[in-house]
């Protein structure tokens, strides 16, 4: 037997035995799955796409045909206040993408490789990712980070490819508040989070275009106040990165 059929044997033995040892299994579901799956299975996949395939408003991020589009927004949008300028998305908040992003945020930071290919995909179709300077995580409050033992935000915006931006972090959270899923309605999530940050002494965001980072983009309160935050400090442009959008019938 030559060297490389020797190799080619040793590697698939290798392989079965590891296979059977330390089975592969989706990272979402927990169903075995094949190694060369790319560590989700058929079904989880199949759900990533139902989530990731549809038109959005790069204005709100809500689902919107592309010929509904009119001057850049929505008919949902057209006539709000949002103080980011664009929006890029993953997905929708439902089914498998939904799940990930609930363990993500629970400790599961095994799937920020995924979940930041999901994030990576949605950046560089999105109609800004050229114009981005820094990439600002939206912040947690010290309290909510001491208990978690990180901000998914960051962790995220970790992952995330461009040739020139970097990540900035001068953007915090001086307020404690009440979770937003807690808050019934807009305008409770609204007030909930006013006044809520600032930015730090000495900050580089003066003149410049940013892109907020966040897990989940609801109403938008919390990306619209960061993002007004921002601007009231001399940032030009503010953009915004999810991995998802939910309450896709909430105003």
């Amino acid at each position: 037997m030559d060297t490389v059929k020797l190799k080619r044997t040793a590697a698939f033995g290798w392989q079965s035995l590891n296979q059977l040892l330390w089975p592969a299994v989706c990272i979402n579901c927990k169903q075995s799955i094949c190694e060369t799956d790319a560590n989700l299975c058929k079904d989880c996949w199949d759900q990533l796409l139902t989530c990731t395939g549809a038109d959005y408003c790069t204005r709100c991020g809500k689902d919107a045909s592309k010929y509904a589009i009119l001057k850049g927004a929505c008919p949902d949008c057209q006539g709000r206040k949002i103080h980011f300028d664009q929006i890029a998305r993953s997905g929708v908040y439902t089914n498998a993408l939904s799940e990930m992003i609930l363990a993500f945020k629970k400790g599961r930071t095994e799937l920020d490789s995924t979940l930041g290919f999901l994030a990576n995909s949605a950046l560089q179709a999105g109609p800004f990712v050229n114009d981005i300077e820094f990439f600002v995580p939206v912040p947690l409050h010290w309290r909510r980070r001491l208990a978690r033992g990180y901000n998914q935000s960051l962790v995220l915006a970790k992952k995330l490819n461009h040739p020139t931006a970097r990540i900035n972090t001068d953007l915090v959270r001086i307020r404690y508040t009440k979770s937003q899923p807690a808050m019934p309605t807009p305008a409770a999530r609204a007030k909930n989070v006013a006044g809520a940050f600032a930015v730090r002494r000495r900050h580089q965001f003066t003149g410049r275009a940013l892109c907020l980072v966040d897990d989940i983009k609801t109403t938008g309160a919390t990306l619209n106040e960061c993002a007004k935050t921002l601007k009231q400090a001399g940032a030009s442009k503010v953009f915004a990165l999810v991995l998802a959008v939910a309450g896709q019938n909430v105003s």
